[in-house]
This record gives structure tokens, C-alpha cells and sequence, in this order.
């Protein structure tokens, strides 16, 4: 079965989330709700088809309330809570497009983004005399290829593996670059790493003022959720939930598992590379304490934290952590505020296997279920007395 004709199936009774759509659930002789599409019979490009379709107007609203969120919002909540959110939210997207779309959980995605701040470091400028100084654009895009490639070469190595093992290689790849970034001089100057890697100035912005760095990540994070919306709607895309529901299924299809899967870690290896770039310029620095174990839990915790199925989900779990990190000190001790992610996320995780999201889900569902009996009684005949 091609991958065509694996969609137009899927698409006929399901939804790219498994459940049934609207036309194939609604009973015999009835037709739920219906939108006309103005795009489909035109000659329209894709890109405007795909957001007629899937986008509503929540995330117009969302949007714009992002658009104006720092021209509201003081400097410090555009640059430590917002942009740090969207940055470390689109390394999380990675891992929730990785584990909710394609079944895998890597361990790795910020070793992947610790390899691209290390390489614009030692490419780019700092303040570092070893750092290579060639011009921004040349070591971004260095940057991506070399993280992209190390995050295809971590798939190729784990995706034969399952379940446990894939977690175990993948953190044995995050633990290995961590103590090579922390014992190795001469590329990565050791234990003090790389200070003042800065983003350039372009068009005459400073680009690490908040306001202009925060419209950077936020470009970054909204085109990095588009590209995760689109690509699990197409052949591709739809192949790998095949993949990650029954590779043995998929495989007597026709499908190459192994070779999807190592696909599904290049794409979101770039997206924890674009992720990595701008999480340096945020910082200023990169030093072997960005990479550490504690770092790749950290994304793990985000991604769960928002819901692994939900590709918005990581900037949810990203706000929540970000959040919590600013502010529990304010209500524990310095050295024990992890103590309190830690509470969350054990509170959300219990309640609500897939995260945030999955727990207002379940809120809708509980208060649409109580709203229901109302409604059909208030519809009822009444009798006159």
C-alpha cells in the first residue's frame, strides 16, 4: 500500500489522531457540522490550504495575543519567562513530536541542541580565542547541518532497539557528549566553555534586547509548530503514527520502519538544533552545566508537563516549568525549589496521563456531560397545570 492510499484510508474514518471523524461518527441520515472550504477546488498554494483547514480562530486569537504580549509586558517578562519559554518549548517539540507522533522517547534532544550552541560558539563569535569567527549566517548554518546530522546518527544507532534500550542509548549519548564537552579543551574549552556568544545585529536591532529577541523565538516557535501540524498530515507523517502503533503491520505494507523512524529523529533534531541556537543567544553562554543530565530530564519533564500528543503542549509544559523555576524560590528554599517542579509534575502526571492538555480535556468533557441532562430537560414538553 502506497502512502497515498494510506492517507485517503485514513482520512476516510479517522483523523490523524485516531479517532473517527465528525462525517464517518455522525448517525445514519444526519451530517454533522460542516465548514465550506473556499481553497478546494482553487489553484491556491498548499501552505494557505493547510491553514484554512487547521487553524481556528483560538489560535488567531493566541497569536495575537502573543503580537502584542511584550508591548504590555516588562523586560523581564518578555526576556526571562516568554522568550526563555518558547525556546526551551521548541526543544520540547522535538521530544513531543518524536515521542507522541512517532513513538519514540529520546533522551538526547538536548545533547542535539547542545551540539548546535557549541558549534555556533565555536564557529561565530565570542569571547573565547579559539572561536573560529566566521560571519553569523555561515555558523548557523553549519550549526544545524552538523546538529541535524549528529540527531540522524543517534536515530540510525537507536531506532532497532525499543522501549527501555532506546532510552537508555539515547541518554548514553546525552552523558557522553556532556563529560566530552567538559574534559575536552581544545574544541570545547572544557568546563568553562564558550562567554558572550551573542546574536548579531541585523537591519540595526540588537536582537538580544528583549523585545526583538522575544519576536525572533517567537517566529522559531510558531514556524517550528506549522511544520509539526503539516507534517503529521501528510504521507509521511501518517505512516509514522502507523509506524509507532504497529511497526510489524507497517512493515508488511511496505513500509521501511527503520527508515521513518530515522527521518522522524533528522527533523526533530532540527528542530532541537534551531532550538539550541537561539537557547545560547538567550543565555550568552554555553558551558558543559547547558547539556548536563539534569538539562535532559528537564525537557523530558516539559514535554509530559504540556501532553506528549499535543504539539502545543510543549510551550504549555515550557510556561509551567519556566514559571515554576522563577518563582518557587519565592516559596521554598533556593536549594530544594526543584522539590516543587518535582510536586507538579507528579500531581499532573498522576491526574492526567497526558499532561495539561489532557487534564482541561477531561474538565470539557466532565462539564459538557453535566450540561447535557440540562439541556434535554429544559427541551422537554411541560404540562400545564
Amino acid at each position: 500500500m502506497s502512502a497515498s492510499r494510506w492517507r485517503r484510508a485514513m482520512q476516510g474514518g479517522l483523523n490523524p489522531s485516531g479517532s473517527l471523524s465528525r462525517a464517518a461518527s455522525a448517525p445514519l441520515g444526519q451530517s454533522g457540522p460542516t465548514t465550506v472550504d473556499p481553497y478546494a477546488s482553487s489553484d491556491a498554494p498548499r501552505w494557505l490550504k493547510f491553514l484554512w483547514r487547521h487553524l481556528s480562530a483560538r489560535h488567531v486569537l493566541i497569536f495575537l495575543l502573543a503580537l502584542v504580549y511584550p508591548l504590555i509586558a516588562t523586560p523581564f517578562f518578555t526576556f526571562q519567562v516568554a522568550a526563555q519559554s518558547l525556546v526551551l518549548g521548541l526543544i520540547a517539540l522535538s521530544l513531543t513530536f518524536l515521542g507522541g507522533y512517532g513513538g519514540i522517547v529520546s533522551l538526547a534532544q538536548m545533547s542535539v541542541a547542545g551540539v548546535a550552541g557549541y558549534a555556533v560558539a565555536i564557529f561565530g563569535e565570542s569571547s573565547t580565542p579559539i572561536s573560529l569567527g566566521w560571519p553569523w549566517w555561515v555558523a548557523v548554518v553549519f550549526s544545524l547541518l552538523i546538529a541535524t546530522a549528529f540527531a540522524t546518527l543517534v536515530g540510525w544507532l537507536s531506532v532497532r532497539t525499543e522501549g527501555i534500550y532506546t532510552i537508555m542509548i539515547t541518554l548514553a549519548f546525552g552523558v557522553a557528549f556532556y563529560y566530552l564537552a567538559l574534559q575536552n579543551y581544545t574544541l570545547f574549552n572544557g568546563f568553562q566553555g564558550f562567554q558572550k556568544v551573542y546574536p548579531p545585529d541585523v537591519f540595526g536591532l540588537n536582537w538580544r534586547e528583549p523585545i526583538p529577541f522575544f519576536y525572533l523565538c517567537l517566529f522559531w516557535a510558531l514556524a517550528g509548530y506549522l511544520a509539526v501540524k503539516w507534517l503529521i498530515r501528510t504521507p509521511f507523517g501518517i505512516a509514522l503514527q502507523g509506524v509507532r502503533d504497529n511497526p510489524r503491520r507497517m512493515a508488511a505494507l511496505g513500509f521501511n520502519v527503520v527508515a521513518h523512524r530515522v527521518a522522524a529523529y533528522a527533523f526533530g533534531g532540527l528542530l532541537a538544533a534551531i532550538g539550541g541556537v537561539l537557547l545560547v543567544w538567550y543565555n550568552g553562554l554555553i558551558t558543559p552545566g547547558s547539556v548536563n543530565t539534569g538539562w535532559q530530564i528537564n525537557i523530558l519533564v516539559i514535554a509530559v508537563l504540556g501532553g506528549m500528543r499535543h504539539p502545543i503542549g510543549a510551550f504549555l509544559g515550557a510556561i509551567v516549568f519556566v514559571l515554576l523555576q522563577t518563582f518557587a524560590i519565592d516559596l521554598i528554599d533556593r536549594e530544594r525549589f526543584n522539590l516543587v517542579i518535582g510536586a507538579v509534575f507528579l500531581a499532573i502526571v498522576l491526574f492526567s496521563p497526558d499532561g495539561l492538555l489532557g487534564l482541561w480535556s477531561k474538565f470539557r468533557r466532565r462539564f459538557d456531560a453535566q450540561q447535557q441532562p440540562q439541556s434535554s430537560h429544559s427541551d422537554g414538553p411541560t404540562q400545564r397545570h
